[in-house]
């Protein structure tokens, strides 16, 4: 009985609703005896507390908003995954929407998670977002808001990123510790902070190297790489080609399959990568782990520590690792 109300519960065992209420709640003026019988009857009756009444009693939901521009991906599905695993081992449940990249669709799903009063919201901004300002609803009513991977370049804003200028530079570090003349980097959107970030570093890293040749193009989806990197193949192989994460490295294998290439002996391959797509191949393909499950984990407790204390706008990393395979 899902309905079953606390007047229900009053009239069975002939008690006051207020003695219900509070002996729901464990208050220390209902009796133990009197509490036990209250309990044993709710959950014989499966009686379940209005959530709405608790939200507006305790200004906590325990609902989280959790905003992509797609699930489809795979360094989203582990973010999400981690988020969700933690909500729930804290009490809390999430309520996941995705944006489709647009920022009409991203200010109604803010909308939807006002309606629903959730308690903070966690946001990858879509990468045609240029107007903040649907946001600012969520900052007056005090929900926090924690932004991740794809942020917003204005401060006083809570940020958790990838440290993807480290990522960056591992990569170039291990380039020249091999004699390669020639790089091939294909990079995602550019108008996204992370594509600009990386690729920021990585040419940083090769200007006090003039005698190596760079080529730098951009890819929105793993077909546009796959594109790309046939055209460009087509006009000259490189020595090493570096993929700015894992949808281009689906797209960049996709070619080397389709020309009959093999890499180490061939061409040689490094990636940034949440890790999945790398293992799957052998040689293992070596890679830059900037992981979806770290970032989840360090976001929901960043949020968590937001809901519970008023916390200053912060800005965190998570760390890039190396994981050596057989590409290079």
């Amino acid at each position: 009985m899902t309905n079953t109300t606390l007047k229900k519960i009053s009239e069975i065992l002939g008690i006051s609703i207020s003695t219900v209420s509070r002996a729901l709640k464990h208050h220390p003026d209902i009796s133990v005896k009197t509490r036990e019988k209250v309990i044993e009857l709710a959950r014989t009756l499966d009686y379940e507390p209005n959530a709405n009444a608790v939200q507006l009693r305790t200004k906590n939901s325990r609902l989280l908003g959790l905003m992509v521009p797609t699930i489809s991906n795979y360094f989203y599905e582990t973010f999400i995954a981690a988020v969700e695993e933690d909500a729930r081992k804290n009490g809390y449940a999430v309520m996941i929407l995705q944006s489709g990249n647009d920022p009409l669709i991203e200010a109604e799903n803010l909308k939807l998670f006002r309606q629903n009063r959730v308690s903070g919201v966690f946001v990858c901004l879509s990468s045609n977002t240029k107007d903040m300002s649907s946001f600012e609803k969520m900052y007056e009513l005090e929900i926090p808001v924690l932004f991740f991977d794809n942020v917003p370049q204005e401060s006083g804003v809570h940020k958790i990123c990838l440290a993807d200028k480290k990522s960056a530079q591992l990569a170039a570090e291990l380039i020249l510790q091999h004699p390669y003349q020639s790089i091939l980097a294909i990079f995602g959107n550019p108008a996204l902070s992370i594509t600009k970030k990386r690729e920021a570093a990585l040419k940083n890293a090769f200007q006090s190297h003039p005698h190596i040749s760079l080529l730098i193009e951009h890819a929105n989806s793993s077909d546009e790489a796959k594109n790309i990197c046939h055209e460009m193949l087509n006009k000259h192989l490189p020595d090493i080609i570096f993929c700015m994460s894992d949808e281009v490295l689906i797209g960049v294998l996709k070619t080397i399959q389709e020309k009959g290439l093999r890499y180490p002996d061939n061409i040689a391959l490094l990636t940034i990568s949440n890790g999945t797509i790398p293992r799957l191949f052998h040689p293992q393909i070596t890679y830059i782990e900037t992981s979806g499950e770290k970032l989840g984990k360090a976001a929901f407790a960043h949020m968590l520590n937001c809901i519970q204390t008023k916390h200053a706008p912060t800005e965190l990393l998570v760390d890039a690792v190396l994981i050596n395979g057989g590409s290079l």
